[in-house]
């Protein structure tokens, strides 16, 4: 077991991510002046739910377990209604708080339910997937899905900390797993190379749960997010860069109607702005090929079907960082160099999806 880590969010909330074995002793100092949570958790984290349960009644915490449907079906308004219609029940006043058990997409929903419920209430993500830790519950980006697209309704609103508990990752899946490595990949691309060295030196390594090196890649991730988020909570420019491979990813995760998980669908993205940086100038061939070798060697996709584009083409409209008719996309001049680009050349866009199908 090594030591806990904490990781600084600065801004105008600040608050600490703790990344170790034995976090959940950290709730009732998160949630003090709590008198009442909400634990709102998938079923696939009931086993971690309750350990969350159980720290909070031993503090003196009245506990009330919401338990919501999995992954991106427990993305949408009607979710979120079923939960403050759980608080109203329990009489859930300004100073209790809320608490979100599971991947991102749990701890998305719990951040958007404490957000809205009396116009804010403190909550807190227990993150349990890798995907969850390294990008979905740092940052303060809370939401749901709607019809038009992923994370158009939403909220900025900081937690009041966000818990690791690295154990958690030793009952994830393996597919799931890895999925969530896309995220951190991303992170090697946009801003710290050695976590593309360190994968690339040993990817089996890098997706073991009970060693170093996974602890040190989500250590390493979730440092990049806390930076950028820090200088730019409401993304009004440098927390774009977090979006590299996410224009297409986005597109791909609504066409399957989130049958596909996020990080698959980041991966194909990813492959798609790097062959972009590569017609616009600013990759090499080579660039793009290291793509490709770390996405594969992790097994994650870096192909979606050919017969998709004018669909994808069509979701794309709708992109968070779009403005009017050009798309906007975050490219790299060079590993480690984000840049945002508007691209409005329709068939330079169709060429490079070209690029990522079979």
């Amino acid at each position: 077991m090594g030591e806990d880590i904490r990781i600084p969010v600065g801004g105008e909330r600040p608050y600490e991510v703790v990344v170790g074995d034995d976090v959940l002793g950290e709730l009732p100092g998160l949630v003090k002046g709590a008198a009442r949570v909400a634990v709102l958790h998938p079923a696939p984290v009931r086993g971690w739910a309750d350990r969350t349960r159980d720290v909070l009644t031993a503090a003196g915490v009245e506990v009330t377990m919401v338990e919501v449907p999995d992954a991106e079906a427990g993305k949408t308004v009607e979710v979120a209604q079923r939960c403050w219609e759980e608080l109203g029940a329990a009489n859930f006043t300004r100073s209790d708080a809320v608490v979100g058990v599971g991947g991102g997409a749990a701890t998305d929903l719990a951040g958007f339910v404490a957000a809205c419920w009396l116009r804010g209430v403190a909550w807190v993500p227990v993150s349990t997937s890798v995907n969850g830790m390294v990008d979905a519950a740092v940052g303060g980006k809370t939401g749901v899905n709607t019809a038009a697209g992923k994370n158009l309704v939403g909220a900025f609103y900081p937690p009041a900390g966000v818990l690791c508990p690295v154990p958690a990752l030793a009952t994830l899946p393996q597919a799931q797993l890895r999925a969530g490595m896309a995220e951190v990949v991303k992170g090697g691309f946009i801003a710290d190379p050695v976590i593309l060295d360190l994968i690339e030196a040993d990817p089996a390594a890098a997706l073991d749960p009970a060693g170093p090196v996974l602890r040190e890649l989500i250590v390493r991730k979730i440092s990049i997010k806390a930076r950028v988020v820090g200088e730019d909570l409401r993304e009004a420019g440098l927390r774009e860069i977090l979006n590299y491979g996410h224009t297409l990813g986005h597109a791909i995760e609504r066409l399957e109607a989130y049958r596909w998980s996020h990080g698959h669908a980041i991966s194909v993205g990813l492959v798609y702005a790097a062959r972009l940086g590569v017609l616009t100038g600013r990759l090499t061939e080579a660039d793009e090929q290291r793509h490709r070798d770390i996405l594969r060697s992790l097994d994650l996709p870096v192909a979606y079907r050919a017969d998709a584009w004018e669909q994808l083409r069509a979701v794309m409209s709708v992109d968070k960082k779009a403005r009017g008719r050009a798309l906007r996309f975050v490219l790299l001049d060079g590993v480690g160099r984000p840049v945002t680009v508007p691209i409005d050349d329709e068939a330079l866009l169709a060429q490079a999806y070209a690029a990522v199908t079979p």
